[in-house]
């Protein structure tokens, strides 16, 4: 490996902060290890990392530390200290757990006040990826720690730095969660459709897959329709969508399987007919879910 640093520390052996502890090991990083399940550290070390005995010698091992747990709450918990406070100073942290964008900016302050510097990132992969082009890693906070880093970091994956903003790496992690749980759900229920009135669901899986390209351009596009505000030139428009998705309601009461995804999206395309954005684009939706009561 080469960059500013040779040494890695990682803490949270899950099945990410493995394969980010294998990524390093792999680009020849000399890998600390902590994880509060001793046994993982003991799989680590027969694969040439070395274990610590505490999340402050671990962190004292090396310049660099990566923290791969469930949340920022539970890091929180394993950092927080006294113990690690004292070998904090002139240490980077690099977060890479869940957390929202307010967590990260209290982290990133926290680690200031005691000497340390702070980059947030979220994994945009499976564990398998981690160490290929494949996985996407993207990161926010001190851009000059993060050039400082940069090669390290490589081992990783693609990164993506967004911004001095210790917190839009978080955003951009929970916008990607809600397209992903509403299309995750959304799958679902074309599976339940497809497998209640006898069609393959391993096929309906085949023709989502082909019209993949279709579904990332509209993505792209619906991007820019909120950006600019500019729903008035529609492909599509929310009367259309708002009354194929009532008839989906329809068809899930006729085949006896469950509405609620129908029905929650039914509603809010509703709301937006409701509220005279009809004949707008799809997107359109956005202003009625602006509105928070």
């Amino acid at each position: 490996m080469t960059g500013t640093t040779d040494k890695v520390t990682v803490i949270g052996l899950g099945s990410m902060g493995t394969a980010i502890a294998q990524a390093f090991l792999a680009h020849g990083a000399q890998v600390t290890v902590w994880n509060r399940n001793k046994s993982k550290m003991d799989a680590m070390v027969l694969k040439g990392a070395t274990a610590a005995a505490s999340a402050a010698e671990a962190i004292a091992a090396s310049g660099l530390t990566v923290i791969c747990v469930s949340d920022y709450k539970t890091s929180d918990k394993i950092i927080r200290t006294e113990e690690v406070i004292k070998v904090l100073k002139g240490r980077a942290l690099v977060q890479l757990s869940t957390g929202t964008p307010k967590e990260a900016r209290e982290l990133d302050a926290w680690a200031q006040l005691h000497g340390a510097a702070c980059l947030n990132g979220d994994i945009l992969a499976w564990p398998r990826q981690v160490g290929s082009s494949e996985a996407t890693i993207a990161i926010s906070g001190n851009e000059l720690k993060y050039k400082e880093l940069e090669t390290a970091l490589k081992a990783l994956g693609t990164l993506n730095f967004l911004s001095n903003e210790p917190g839009h790496s978080a955003v951009l992690f929970s916008s990607v969660m809600a397209y992903l749980a509403g299309s995750w759900i959304g799958f679902v229920h074309g599976a339940l459709i497809s497998e209640r009135e006898g069609y393959s669901p391993e096929q309906f899986g085949e023709l989502i897959h082909n019209i993949s390209p279709m579904l990332a351009v509209e993505s792209r596009h619906m991007g820019r329709v909120i950006e600019n505000n500019s729903f008035s030139d529609p492909e599509s428009t929310v009367d259309t969508t708002g009354h194929d998705l009532h008839l989906l309601v329809q068809h899930s009461e006729e085949a006896g399987i469950s509405n609620e995804l129908p029905k929650f999206a039914a509603d809010i395309f509703q709301r937006a007919i409701d509220a005279g954005y009809g004949k707008e684009e799809h997107a359109a939706i956005i202003k009625v879910l602006r509105k928070v009561s």
